[in-house]
């Protein structure tokens, strides 16, 4: 989360009012810079869009043609690089507009592997960007590694990994990390510091983990979400992520990550570290987001110049005192990542599987099951929004259940018994389903319900019929299926059939969309939600308004100029290596907000604005690297991705 970040940070909808002020009125971060508009490419008569990834073998395949003008009748073809057509098709009526273009669906099959484009002859002739069609393993491979590269390069501390990118290792100073008690915030919207940091006397070692996102902070709540996708992903998917393909083997990346989260939850005292670093901002002090710059400097920077001391010395601040009860959302995501570390490691790594296991339990116990005020994710609390959290204690119990059915069991746990959990689980997944919001639901960070549903209707196969639980597997089937419905009703009134308002974090929403979709398919041994799953991956891969994967690296139209650190100051400018590949950025937003602290690189070198005529009131993209907006990449959005290319190379768990 850079300065932008001030969040990756909040995912709810007012999340970028937030970043706005935050650079609006932090007299440290410096005065908002508004770009003015660059010249408007020249305007052509049509494009067309297509999953710049490609499509499969003898499967339908969907692309949308954008004319700015009636194109009903024109006709299309699917060619190779020779130039030999294997599809032929005729442009229907128009599906709707947008902006200024008519939009028309281009529906086709390709039956043989190979490297295609798509023409439109007539009045409004247009070509598309090449693309593969190819068997899914052979489509997403790149795609994958790509995933797996990127937190390979948002790695924090000594354990780095040398690449084009990073060079040196940054923040050794969290190994020996002052422990700060939460300080209040306020000020105009709740963000600003309102007194000095109290030190507890506590020295921790916080080192590690991954950065949030284009920014340095770690927070407990983002990186445990991420966890619970990538340790699903490395057991689900093994031939994906784990032994069998070593090119995308996301096991010691995961270890990595659950390496950082055991430090930041103490299982001898019971105390509960959230964050490192500080991005909020108070007279006298620099803080994360106030200041561009390689992670390496942080540590010695400004020598002893008071202002930059929580720049060089990170703060690490403490849930509440040893022992207290957890926040619930917080609770279940761990004791969850730390049963599923059981359940991977328990065969090659006992000693390190059975501590995640004791904390697991441990952990869960202390989740606070009647909170009040705002749960704890962040601070300040603004950063990131989170309502749910029966969700996450459902999806712990879950998968501690499944953890304790592995067989040969540590000592000294609390609950050794398998059916305590999944009573829990089947509990919380009652009161989740009876008392979730209306716009939740859909996979993020805020919510992983269906994560939960999905192992909870797997756990509860082969149970007696007639135990007394709280749900069954048909109403947990049903709760999925409600959002992916309403993703539908959606999807019929957008003219790319999107399941989701082009608004907040749509690039990692399309993909999540597509987990859920093929989730659901599965459990229910049908093709229900099939070609939605393949249209909302595909939005986010270029079959949009913009012909831009958001996904850098994937593709051949991606962003150039991310709201990142690493990148802007290090990497290209054109798209060329060194690139962060497989950071999924935020994607269009219905206002494109900018601003970025002292000492970032512009980018594009020239302003120019080459996807301005694409805008359209519901949604705006600007790949510029001042625009945190939309163009910012976080561990949390990219998780879906690695998640998604899995199962659509698997086919199933």
């Amino acid at each position: 989360m850079t300065i932008e970040s001030a969040a990756s940070c909040s995912r709810s909808n007012w999340s970028v009012q937030i970043r706005t002020i935050l650079y609006r009125f932090a007299p440290l971060i410096g005065t908002l810079i508004f770009l003015p508009l660059a010249a408007r490419a020249k305007e052509v008569p049509a494009q067309i869009r297509v999953n710049q990834v490609g499509y499969e073998t003898g499967q339908s395949g969907r692309a949308y043609l954008m004319a700015r003008g009636r194109a009903d009748g024109s006709k299309f073809s699917v060619m190779d690089l020779q130039g030999t057509a294997s599809s032929f098709g005729t442009v229907g009526a128009v599906a709707g507009t947008w902006s200024k273009w008519n939009v028309y669906v281009l529906d086709f099959t390709i039956a043989k592997s190979g490297t295609y484009s798509i023409a439109v002859t007539g009045e409004f002739a247009a070509k598309s960007p090449v693309f593969k069609v190819d068997t899914p393993a052979n489509l997403y491979a790149v795609a994958l590694s790509n995933a797996l590269a990127f937190y390979q390069n948002q790695r924090d501390g000594a354990d780095f990994i040398p690449s084009d990118l990073r060079t040196a290792a940054g923040h050794l100073n969290d190994k020996s990390a002052k422990v700060y008690q939460t300080p209040e915030t306020g000020g105009r919207e709740g963000w600003q510091l309102k007194s000095n940091l109290v030190p507890t006397g506590t020295t921790i070692d916080a080192s590690g983990g991954w950065w949030d996102a284009g920014d340095y902070l770690k927070f407990v709540h983002t990186a445990s979400y991420v966890m619970a996708m990538m340790l699903v992903g490395r057991r689900d998917f093994p031939n994906q992520m784990g032994p069998g393909s070593p090119a995308t083997d996301f096991t010691n990346e995961a270890k990595f990550g659950l390496d950082w989260l055991l430090r930041m939850w103490d299982d001898n005292s019971h105390t509960l570290y959230y964050q490192v670093g500080i991005g909020s901002w108070a007279s006298g002090m620099e803080n994360d987001h106030s200041i561009w710059r390689l992670p390496q400097e942080d540590d010695t920077s400004h020598g002893a110049d008071a202002r930059y001391r929580y720049i060089r010395n990170r703060p690490v601040f403490v849930a509440d005192a040893a022992g207290s009860k957890i926040s619930p959302n917080l609770a279940g995501r761990l004791a969850g990542n730390f049963a599923l570390c059981y359940q991977i490691f328990h065969a090659s790594n006992p000693a390190y599987a059975n501590r995640c296991l004791l904390a697991a339990e441990h952990v869960f116990d202390l989740a606070n099951t009647r909170p009040t005020g705002p749960l704890l994710t962040a601070l300040p609390h603004e950063f990131y929004g989170e309502t749910e959290w029966q969700d996450d204690l459902e999806f712990a119990a879950t998968e501690l259940h499944l953890a304790l059915r592995n067989g040969s069991l540590p000592e000294g746990l609390p609950h050794p018994d398998p059916n305590f959990y999944l009573d829990a689980a089947t509990s919380w997944a009652y009161q989740y389903i009876r008392g979730r919001g209306k716009d939740s639901g859909v996979l993020g960070v805020a919510d992983i319900s269906s994560l939960a549903h999905f192992d909870l209707y797997r756990a509860l196969a082969g149970q007696d019929s007639n135990a007394k639980l709280g749900v069954t597997p048909e109403e947990l089937l049903a709760d999925l299926r409600k959002t992916l419905d309403h993703a539908v009703d959606q999807a019929g009134s957008d003219v790319f059939g999107f399941g989701m308002p082009w608004e907040g974090d749509i690039a990692a929403r399309g993909l999540a969309l597509a987990v859920m979709a093929r989730e659901y398919d599965f459990l229910s041994k049908s093709s229900t939600f099939s070609g939605y799953a393949q249209r909302w991956m595909a939005s986010t891969l270029g079959a949009n308004a913009w012909g831009v994967s958001f996904i850098v690296g994937d593709g051949t139209t991606f962003p150039h100029c991310i709201h990142h650190q690493v990148a802007n100051l290090v990497g290209s400018k054109d798209g060329q290596e060194p690139i962060l590949a497989g950071a999924v950025v935020e994607g269009p937003q219905r206002k494109a907000e900018s601003g970025a602290p002292r000492g970032i690189a512009t980018c594009p070198p020239n302003g120019a604005d080459p996807f301005a005529e694409f805008n359209d009131h519901e949604a705006t993209y600007r790949d510029n690297a001042k625009f945190y907006s939309t163009n910012e990449t976080a561990i949390d959005l990219t998780a879906p991705s690695f998640l998604i290319f899995s199962r659509w190379v698997a086919g199933a768990p």
